[in-house]
């Protein structure tokens, strides 16, 4: 059963998955310039598949070494691109705890998602954490405003490990055999411009794009799917969805 299935779960969850970037704070060491303050850096994130998320840094890093004497953080994610009033969109800032990511397809999933950091991922001093969720604030425009409490903000993926177990196969398949698919979500369904897709991810919460090294792009499922068998059923029922709107929004020809 998914947990903290609520809407603001959902919605914090989304929001979480959509982003590619995020400003961690940590607090500054007591031998540092920064101590007794708060230290912000903007990172890069990426989401595992239960949604807490995933940060690759380097132990030169000011805030690495900052988790290094304490590893309560804070992350703040936004939406707020292209907004005349940024303060209308949503973000989210959440509490947590920073520690070791240990399976070897977090790190796939994060790279999948940011192919630049692969040239230094493999660096000694780099390592993958994972920011395990206490609780956090979700402001979701005017008035819509709560906290949300860990098991909200992750989704229980024990009855989903076919589907992790498929990722790889499955990506790899909708990448080499249905570029076209791929374009109908990310233009029909998702309302972005035409270009070179390529699927970086799947959860039992949706699938991830990237449309170019510095754009990615977020697909939810209305329900949450459980095993490959699923997934495909999932991706087939979108991409005829999006042929039908495709259809139907195409100008009508007159002679």
């Amino acid at each position: 059963m998914e947990r903290g299935g609520d809407d603001l779960g959902r919605s914090a969850r989304r929001l979480i998955r959509q982003s590619r970037v995020a400003t961690l704070a940590t607090a500054g060491r007591v031998d540092s310039p920064a101590a007794g303050h708060s230290y912000g850096s903007l990172v890069l994130v990426a989401a595992d598949y239960d949604a807490a998320p995933l940060l690759l840094i380097s132990r030169l890093a000011e805030h690495t070494q900052n988790i290094a004497q304490d590893p309560r953080v804070s992350l703040l994610f936004e939406a707020t691109a292209g907004l005349v009033d940024p303060l209308t969109g949503p973000r989210l800032t959440l509490l947590g705890v920073a520690e070791p990511a240990e399976r070897s397809g977090q790190r796939t999933r994060f790279l999948a998602r940011h192919p630049s950091a692969a040239d230094y991922a493999g660096f000694a001093d780099f390592s993958l954490v994972r920011v395990r969720a206490i609780r956090a604030h979700l402001v979701a425009g005017f008035g819509r405003i709560n906290w949300i409490e860990a098991e909200s903000l992750t989704f229980e993926i024990g009855s989903a490990q076919a589907l992790i177990r498929a990722e790889a196969e499955i990506v790899a398949h909708m990448n080499a055999d249905h570029a076209d698919a791929l374009s109908l979500y990310a233009t029909v369904l998702l309302g972005a411009e035409p270009g070179d897709l390529r699927m970086t991810g799947i959860d039992p919460e949706g699938l991830d794009l990237r449309a170019s090294p510095a754009r990615v792009l977020r697909l939810d499922f209305e329900s949450p799917v459980r095993d490959g068998a699923e997934a495909r059923e999932r991706l087939i029922d979108l991409a005829q969805r999006a042929r039908r709107a495709g259809a139907a929004n195409r100008p009508v020809e007159r002679s």
